[in-house]
């Protein structure tokens, strides 16, 4: 009889274990069946940004492109300021080198006309002292 008790706690326990590993399946199921279904939506939204991506960059190298030719045409322009600018600092050179040329020159025709203007007035007070 003990032997048939025994058989019996062994054969529920069996059972038990049965009934628990089915429950732990079907747990483990429905949690690989929940992860391929997210790893499907993930599948679509990565393809769907990658989409996107591409389409972005095909417009980045458009707007670059763009930007580039433009700055090409600009090229020139900012070539031709520069000669400008550097021909308008030739001229302020030319005309400070006149300028202060003038200005020495102004002084040097003052002093002689001063002298000038000395001999002038010792002449006539010598004549009139002569006369």
């Amino acid at each position: 009889m003990m032997i048939e008790i025994a058989v019996l706690l062994i054969a529920l326990s069996f059972v038990g274990i049965a009934i628990y590993l089915i429950l732990l399946l079907r747990k483990v199921t429905a949690v690989v069946e929940e992860a391929q279904q997210t790893l499907k939506v993930l599948t679509s939204d990565v393809n769907v940004t990658l989409y996107q991506a591409n389409e972005l960059l095909a417009k980045t190298n458009v707007l670059v492109e763009d930007v580039n030719g433009k700055v090409s045409t600009l090229d020139p322009l900012f070539v031709a300021v520069a000669d400008l600018s550097t021909s308008v600092s030739d001229l302020n050179s030319s005309a400070r080198n006149l300028t202060q040329k003038a200005t020495a020159a102004g002084k040097s025709t003052a002093k002689a006309g001063g002298i000038l203007s000395a001999v002038s007035t010792v002449s006539s007070l010598l004549g009139k002292k002569g006369k």
